[in-house]
């Protein structure tokens, strides 16, 4: 596995193990979340999600390692990344957040 995802969020992370959560989010934009999951794990390095353009994973701007990845038109899931070599071909993918963009 060139990419391993942890999630640092304790929301996030009752989302994930399917226990209550406090974060109140769309149906759609949780299935996404497990989906996003499913692509990042599967990656075999950066180019597999750059070429994805549906989550469109992008750098935010003013960060050093932050990115963030579409869950709808509305919601982004923000990341931290640490990269383990020099061609982001393998790394640590930190789940931070579910952030509201703009609207849907």
């Amino acid at each position: 596995m060139a990419y391993e995802v942890f999630i640092n969020d304790k929301e996030l992370l009752k989302l994930y193990a399917g226990e209550k959560s406090k974060l109140k989010l769309p149906d759609h934009v949780i299935n996404k979340f497990f989906a996003t999951i499913q692509k990042i794990v599967a990656a075999v390095n950066i180019q597999d999600l750059l070429a994805d353009k549906g989550p469109n994973f992008e750098k935010l701007k003013g960060t050093a390692n932050r990115y963030s990845m579409r869950l709808s038109g509305k919601y982004r899931l923000e990341i931290e990344v640490v990269w383990t070599d020099d061609k982001q071909a393998s790394g640590q993918f930190f789940l931070k957040t579910i952030s509201n963009h703009y609207s849907d």
